[in-house]
């Protein structure tokens, strides 16, 4: 026995098959989540990599502050990441065949996944700035918070590898639904309360302007739905 065990990759303290298809269920939507949170991180901050390196290339300035890059990386990242960890195991999740375990977990087409979409955002935040630097102005602060928008719009989408976000229902992980509510509505703080207006270098946007950012956000969103 000693010596089975230590020849053996996996000890199965409990033989009760039922028991081995709740851990095997278990540790698909483990990996599964994992999958989806470095989606998520790495894709958006290709997104605001593209548009910051892109930016002086067409003749645009220099995007974000630092102190939007900060907020960026820890609240916008941050919040919803962490809720993406308690994502329920897909449905369709016991249907697919074995992993093989030296697999790459940018395998099936998440290393592509985070390129386009990483430059889809990239892209469509430099289509905000180069709009809102010839009507009116306020182009930081409209890049700013498109790239806020557009990562609700993709943490929303990402939920699921193999399914609709519509099929598999927006109310399946409360937390998350309520991390990218809690990220729309301090969003909105920092752009209209004036307190934080100085602390964050913003400026009160337009229903327009506002419309634009979260047109951004339901774009990115649905682009990855397709995929």
């Amino acid at each position: 026995t000693d010596v089975s065990k230590e020849a053996s990759a996996m000890i199965l303290l409990d033989d009760n098959f039922a028991t081995i298809v709740k851990a095997v269920k278990e540790g698909r939507r483990i990996f599964d989540n994992i999958r989806k949170f470095i989606k998520y991180t790495m894709t958006g901050n290709a997104g605001k990599i593209w548009a910051i390196f892109l930016a002086p290339l067409v003749g645009l300035e220099m995007p974000l502050l630092p102190i939007h890059i900060l907020w960026l990386n820890l609240v916008t990242d941050g919040l919803p990441g962490l809720a993406l960890a308690g994502e329920p195991a897909e449905k369709s999740i016991m249907q697919r065949p074995p992993r093989h375990p030296k697999e790459s977990i940018f395998a099936h087409g998440l290393g592509f996944h985070i390129l386009w979409v990483g430059l889809l955002i990239g892209g469509l935040t430099l289509a905000v700035h180069a709009w809102a630097d010839s009507n009116g102005g306020k182009w930081q602060t409209m890049v700013f918070t498109t790239l806020c928008f557009a990562q609700i719009g993709q943490i929303l989408a990402v939920r699921s590898e193999h399914n609709f976000t519509y099929t598999e229902g927006f109310f399946g992980n409360l937390p998350l639904l309520g991390t990218a509510l809690l990220n729309f509505i301090l969003q909105l703080i920092l752009l209209y309360v004036p307190f934080f207006q100085e602390i964050f270098v913003t400026q009160a946007l337009s229903m327009l302007e506002l419309g634009i950012c979260m047109g951004v956000a339901v774009l990115v969103f649905h682009a990855i739905e397709a995929e």
